[in-house]
C-alpha cells in the first residue's frame, strides 16, 4: 500500500483505479497553488510515496536526484481516455519506488470523421 499525491491535473475519479492505495490530493491539502518543486519537497515532508501527475514536463524542470518520492506521469489527464485503460495506471503505481519516474502513454483513441 503506497500513499499517492493526485496532482491538481489528475482527475479526482482516477482514485477508483487505485483500491488499495491510500489517496489524497493536492488540491484538497491547499497545495494548488505550489510549483512543482515546491510541491514535491511537500510531498515527500507528509510522507507520500507517490506523486501522480500529469505534467510530462516535471523530469525536465525538475532535478529528481536524490528524492525519495516516485513520480508516475500521465500522458494525458482527459477522463474519457484515461477511464479505458484502468490497469496501466494501478500497474505504474504498484510499480513505482522511492526516486523513480514512470510515464504512463496511454493509446490515441480512434476519432470518428472522414477520411480523405
Amino acid at each position: 500500500m503506497s500513499r499517492v499525491l493526485f496532482d491538481v491535473n489528475v482527475p479526482h475519479h482516477v482514485a477508483r483505479f487505485l483500491t488499495g492505495h491510500i489517496v489524497e490530493f493536492a488540491d484538497k491539502r491547499g497545495w494548488r497553488e505550489l510549483t512543482n518543486g515546491d510541491l514535491l519537497t511537500a510531498a515527500e515532508r507528509a510522507g507520500f510515496d507517490v506523486l501522480l501527475t500529469a505534467d510530462r514536463n516535471l523530469r525536465y524542470q525538475q532535478n529528481l536526484a536524490g528524492r525519495r518520492i516516485a513520480i508516475v506521469a500521465l500522458s494525458t489527464n482527459i477522463w474519457g481516455t484515461l477511464r479505458t485503460s484502468p490497469g496501466l495506471v494501478t500497474d505504474a503505481v504498484n510499480r513505482a519506488r522511492a526516486g523513480t519516474y514512470e510515464e504512463v502513454t496511454f493509446p490515441r483513441r480512434r476519432t470518428r470523421g472522414l477520411s480523405l
